[in-house]
C-alpha cells in the first residue's frame, strides 16, 4: 500500500490547485489517441511512454489505472533474444527502453515474466573497455547509458556480475566532472543538469559519491533556479518542467534540496498544468505530454507537496518499492 510523504513542504495558499483526478484520466486516455500523428510519431518512445505514465500514476496513488496484465504481456513481447528490450515492438533494443521495462516490472512486481539472466547479459555485453556503457550494438556513449546500466543493474541485484569492471565505470564518470562542478555527457562535455543526475545517480548507487563536491555541485544547481520559480538545465536556457527532477533529485541525493526556493517551484509546476486535459506542460500556457507530466510530478513528491506518494530521488521509482526490493538502505 502507498504512503504519501510524510514530510511535506508548505504551498502557497494563492498558488493553482493540484489537478490529481485529471492528471490519472489524461494518462489513461494516451493510448486512445491513435489518430493523432504524435501517437505514431512517438512509436519509439512507447515502452519509456508507459514507464513515464505508470510511475506518474503510483505517485499520484492510483496504481490500479492502467491494465497491468496488458502491460505486461506487450513489454514481453518487446524484449529479443539477447535480453534487450526495444522501444515498441520489433524495435532494435536499447538500453533506454531496457530501463524502462525493469523499472515497470519491478514497480508491478513482475519480474518472473521475463529473462531476466538475458537481461543481465545484454547489458554486461554494453560496456565498454574505458567503463562507459554504449545504448546499443551500434555503439554511441552517453553518461545517460551508464547510469542506466547501473541501474538497472542495481534493480536486479546483479551489480556483482564477474563480466562488469565498476571501478572503471567509477573512473569514467569522475572524468566527466567539470570545473563548475557539474557533469557532462562525456570527459570535456559541457555541464546539464540531466548529465549531472546520470552521474550523481551512478556514483550514488556505486558507492561513490565522495567523488563529488557537494557544495560546489549544490551550488551550481541551485543557480539554475530563475526569477519565476523554475529550473533550467544549464546557464543562460530557459525554465524547463522535467529540470524539476533533474535537478531536485541531484540536490537530493546531495542533501541539499533547501538550496532552492521550494514554494516558487510549486507554484511553476502547478501552473503548468493543463487545466482541460489534465498532464503538465515544459512550462506554461505549453502542450502537456506524459514525460513532463512524471517529471513534474515526481519534482512535487520530492518536494513534499501533500498528498502524494514518495518517490526515490536515485531511481525515479516509487519509494515503497525501492524498500520493498532492499534497495532503500544502499543510499
Amino acid at each position: 500500500m502507498s504512503v504519501p510523504n510524510e514530510e511535506t513542504t508548505a504551498v502557497d495558499a494563492s498558488a493553482p490547485e493540484f489537478l490529481l483526478d485529471q492528471h490519472v484520466k489524461y494518462i489513461q486516455a494516451l493510448d486512445t489517441k491513435k489518430n493523432d500523428l504524435e501517437y505514431w510519431l512517438t512509436e519509439h518512445l512507447r515502452v519509456n511512454g508507459l514507464y513515464w505514465g505508470a510511475t506518474a500514476l503510483h505517485i499520484l496513488g492510483h496504481p490500479d489505472a492502467l491494465d497491468q496484465e496488458q502491460i505486461v504481456e506487450y513489454l514481453v513481447k518487446c524484449q529479443h533474444d539477447n535480453g534487450g528490450f526495444g522501444g515498441h515492438i520489433d524495435h532494435d533494443p536499447h538500453i533506454l527502453s531496457t530501463l524502462s521495462a525493469v523499472q515497470i516490472l519491478i514497480t508491478y512486481d513482475r519480474l518472473d515474466a521475463i529473462q531476466v539472466d538475458k537481461v543481465v547479459d545484454y547489458i554486461a555485453s554494453l560496456q565498454n573497455e574505458d567503463g562507459s556503457f554504449s545504448g546499443d550494438s551500434w555503439g554511441e556513449t552517453d553518461t545517460r547509458f551508464i547510469f542506466c546500466a547501473i541501474n538497472c543493474l542495481s534493480l536486479l541485484k546483479k551489480l556483482d556480475d564477474k563480466r562488469l569492471d565498476l571501478q572503471k565505470t567509477i573512473d569514467y564518470v569522475v572524468r566527466c566532472r567539470n570545473f563548475d562542478g557539474g557533469f557532462g555527457s562525456s570527459p570535456g562535455g559541457e555541464s546539464h543538469a540531466a548529465q549531472v543526475y546520470v552521474c550523481v545517480g551512478t556514483l550514488t548507487i556505486l558507492g561513490a559519491l565522495h567523488h563529488v563536491d557537494a557544495d560546489q555541485l549544490g551550488w551550481w544547481l541551485s543557480e539554475r533556479q530563475l526569477k519565476n520559480g523554475g529550473l533550467n538545465g544549464r546557464p543562460e536556457k530557459l525554465e524547463d518542467v522535467c529540470y524539476s527532477w533533474w535537478v531536485l533529485s541531484s540536490l537530493s541525493m546531495l542533501n541539499r534540496t533547501h538550496w532552492i526556493d521550494a514554494p516558487k517551484l510549486i507554484r511553476f509546476i502547478l501552473e503548468a498544468q493543463d487545466t482541460e486535459t489534465g498532464g503538465i506542460a515544459d512550462r506554461p500556457g505549453n502542450m502537456p505530454d506524459v514525460f513532463h507530466t512524471v517529471f513534474g510530478i515526481a519534482g512535487l513528491s520530492l518536494l513534499g507537496y501533500p498528498g502524494l506518494v514518495a518517490v526515490d530521488p536515485v531511481y525515479c521509482m516509487p519509494r515503497h518499492v525501492i524498500q520493498r526490493i532492499g534497495l532503500i538502505e544502499k543510499h
